[in-house]
């Protein structure tokens, strides 16, 4: 290729050469038959040519950048025993790409995105020149290791038992840095964004380091849309349908067995929401899940169950509420007066930050689009003034029909 060359606004140079010390991580890093590699060429429209420990990087000199930043940091994430999933691949994408709170998800980029290249230069080693052309060697094992990692996921992950767990959009690297820091954080935001599986990845990784000794995850006990009735059992055996998605992150933290015995000992607690009252939980690192559903008493009573030296997470999804119509959102309530509270950190997540499969993304776009075009007493979730508007539809044609049956018996009162 000559320095001549374009593709999309860009100029091609000479292939950029990634050199990997371990040749066993490297299947995982290219993924099975190449898949991780293919999906870096059609994100970052770049072409990679893998030949034994090494792979040439071609296309414009930006984008080369950061398939080396991308293919960097996975790499550094297998030297630590970790695995490479889809989903890892997917969010060191995005992160490169620098998609940022409130885009459309596309268009503008981060600071981080360009330091590649501007490392490369300033530390004299030919990689990126004035002309914009991308030549020379590195080393996969030094850049995942040294500064593009930390760029790249903004020095901040969350190491459990049992997995790792990097950010995989740049606001859940805020997120994260939130939850490590602040004592009551609020995570806002549409399905598939990561908000409780992160929160319960931090609790895990306080509690095995000693910060916290114990984990309270609560739910208001809610159902969506359907009534299923009483359920059997005592009451752990009717409130886990709830807290199953909680479960589920638990397990996938911790082993198995720790999970069981905690939960047995009291050092890890599930419970509804209606059970945290008159309690004070310290040295406790409290979640409160699917906050949406919660009334603003409840909201209020459990934001003041805090004691000391514990940390609250408050995850939910205004879009989703599933309380009965008239009735006010607990979180809406607290976002009306959380904002104006010294040491809260509030996380807004977009249809840009979905981490699950791309159809969730699309259906989430969708959704939003159509709420946009909804009247005003409608939109986001807002049904008090369907519900106000409802009945006196229905009263004034009930009325009349009294009437008249009360009109008729004064007329027939022989009857």
């Amino acid at each position: 290729m000559s320095g001549s060359d374009k593709n999309n606004g860009g100029t091609i140079g000479e292939p950029l050469v990634l050199e990997f010390d371990n040749n066993r991580l490297l299947p995982e890093l290219y993924g099975e038959h190449g898949k991780h590699l293919s999906r870096i060429e059609q994100t970052l429209d770049v072409s990679l040519a893998n030949r034994g420990n090494q792979v040439y990087v071609s296309g414009p000199a930006e984008n080369c950048a950061r398939a080396e930043q991308v293919l960097g940091a996975l790499y550094a994430h297998l030297e630590r025993g970790a695995e490479v999933t889809g989903g890892d691949v997917d969010g060191a994408l995005r992160l490169s790409l620098g998609t940022r709170r409130g885009d459309d998800g596309a268009g503008e980029t981060s600071d981080d995105a360009d330091e590649p290249a501007d490392a490369r230069q300033a530390a004299g080693k030919g990689n990126a020149k004035g002309n914009g052309k991308a030549t020379g060697k590195k080393t996969g094992k030094s850049n995942g290791k040294g500064t593009k990692a930390k760029q790249l996921y903004g020095g901040v992950a969350l190491r459990t038992q049992r997995r790792e767990v990097l950010p995989r959009s740049a606001t859940q690297a805020d997120y994260i840095k939130a939850l490590l820091e602040n004592e009551l954080v609020v995570g806002l935001g549409p399905a598939g964004t990561g908000k409780t599986y992160l929160a319960v990845a931090a609790a895990a990784t306080m509690l095995v380091d000693g910060k916290v000794d114990r984990i309270i995850l609560s739910r208001p006990a809610v159902e969506a849309g359907e009534n299923l009735g009483f359920l059997p059992g005592d009451m752990r055996d009717k409130v886990d349908p709830y807290l199953r998605p909680l479960y589920d992150a638990l397990y996938d933290m911790l082993p198995g067995p720790q999970v069981t015995r905690s939960l047995e000992s009291g050092e890890i607690e599930i419970a509804p929401l209606a059970f945290m009252r008159g309690r004070t939980l310290s040295n406790s690192f409290v979640i409160l899940d699917e906050s949406q559903n919660a009334t603003p008493m409840q909201m209020k009573m459990f934001l003041t169950r805090m004691g000391e030296n514990s940390r609250m997470v408050i995850t939910g999804d205004p879009s989703q509420i599933d309380l009965p119509f008239g009735a006010k959102s607990g979180l809406k309530d607290a976002m009306e007066i959380l904002p104006k509270v010294r040491g809260v950190d509030i996380i807004r997540f977009g249809e840009e930050d979905v981490v699950r499969h791309d159809m969730v993304t699309r259906i989430v776009k969708a959704y939003n689009r159509r709420d946009a075009t909804l009247p005003a007493a409608s939109r986001d979730g807002d049904r008090n003034g369907a519900r106000k508007r409802r009945p006196s539809a229905e009263a004034k044609p009930a009325e009349s029909q009294y009437e008249k049956q009360d009109d008729k018996h004064e007329e027939t009162p022989n009857d």
